[in-house]
């Protein structure tokens, strides 16, 4: 694709699905959530939102209709690069704070931590990978994730895999060619799940693959209900839809994961974007929505620094019920909060920054004797 051909207009973002936005802050808090009870309470049937990793795979789900309505129409005219461009600008500038975040957490977390155990050549070597997005699960102290400064990256790490493979193959094929890979993708999701017991891997070494199938699906099924113009018509709002979403997440943890959990997956998220992607919103819900979806990803990408730390107060300080409660509560607020300042001071100024010098670049190609 010639980029002197590119108009600026092509770039532009197109109108949000409010609602999906809103749906994807609420996978966002309950993600959060269940991250913080997971390090007070291990054993996940334990945890009243045991179930709140799923919020990854609906993540997958939302990102492949997101995709498919935000750029099957223009891939022709943009180009694979300029696609690219506009998807790192999009999503790597919180791939780089958040792994600055990590590493700062790692190296001065003051409720413990072992960073002395660790060489100053292999700290940089495994912080510049997660800011490249280069898996190295190498740092025990980190639970060996694939993104020791950084855990959630891995879901990014896919999300890039599906963005190229969605630029040089899936935005060319048939809808009858794109069904038969959800279906093989969908087998691939019910052995993993039978194998492990449920789909709470892809973050570690050892977990590595699982990640590959939770994303094949879960995106291909959101490209497919686009493609297929899957939006149910209903009267739930965001409100009901959102209420039907949270009780995946709550679902209790129970022997019959391997059974449940890709059902929710396969079946009940593609439902979800379904019904939202078609339900009405009010006009009072609708700056909600949009809330939710503008600090999702800043939420998602800024909390698991806090989490370390968190994590290793509670090892060595021994909270209480009520005391785990309350400071699970308030970090909620504040990790919100935080999420808002970052989005607001550093992600759309930064993704203002070089969406601007892009446009001013095409708009000088177009312009002749330039």
């Amino acid at each position: 694709m010639d980029t002197n051909k590119i108009a600026p207009s092509v770039l532009k973002t197109k109108p949000h699905y409010e609602i999906l936005d809103g749906l994807r802050g609420i996978a966002a808090l309950s993600v959060v959530m269940f991250h913080f009870i997971e390090w007070a309470y291990a054993d996940y049937r334990k945890n009243f939102i045991g179930h709140g990793f799923l919020a990854v795979d609906f993540f997958f789900c939302l990102s492949g209709f997101v995709i498919g309505y935000a750029y099957d129409d223009r891939m022709a005219k943009m180009g694979v690069i300029e696609f690219f461009k506009s998807r790192i600008i999009r999503l790597h500038p919180l791939v780089i704070l958040g792994s600055v975040l990590g590493l700062l957490a790692f190296l001065f977390d003051p409720f413990g931590g072992h960073p002395e155990f660790y060489s100053a050549g292999k700290i940089i070597l495994v912080f510049s990978c997660s800011l490249l997005l280069i898996p190295l699960p190498v740092i025990a102290d980190r639970a060996f994730n694939l993104f020791s400064f950084n855990a959630p990256s891995w879901s990014l790490f896919w999300e890039y895999i599906a963005n190229i493979v969605y630029a040089f193959v899936l935005y060319r094929i048939r809808r009858g060619y794109l069904l038969q890979l959800t279906i093989l993708s969908a087998a691939a999701i019910c052995f993993v799940c039978y194998r492990s017991g449920n789909l709470s891997g892809g973050w570690s070494g050892p977990t590595f693959w699982d990640g590959s199938a939770r994303i094949s699906y879960s995106f291909l099924a959101g490209l497919l209900i686009y493609r297929s113009d899957w939006m149910i018509k209903n009267k739930l709002g965001f409100i009901g839809v959102a209420f039907l979403l949270f009780l995946a997440f709550v679902m209790p943890f129970s022997k019959w994961n391997w059974l449940s959990e890709p059902l929710v997956v396969l079946f009940y998220f593609p439902l979800l974007i379904a019904l939202g992607a078609g339900a009405g919103l009010t006009t009072g819900l609708k700056k909600v929505c949009m809330f939710l979806g503008k600090i999702s990803y800043p939420l998602y990408m800024t909390h698991y620094s806090v989490l370390w730390m968190f994590g290793n107060y509670c090892s060595s300080h021994k909270p209480g019920t009520m005391q785990l409660t309350l400071i699970i509560i308030a970090a909620l607020i504040l990790l919100v909060g935080a999420a808002y300042g970052v989005m607001m001071i550093y992600d759309i100024p930064v993704r203002k920054y070089f969406s601007d010098k892009r446009n001013e670049k095409l708009a000088r190609q177009k312009t002749p004797g330039s």
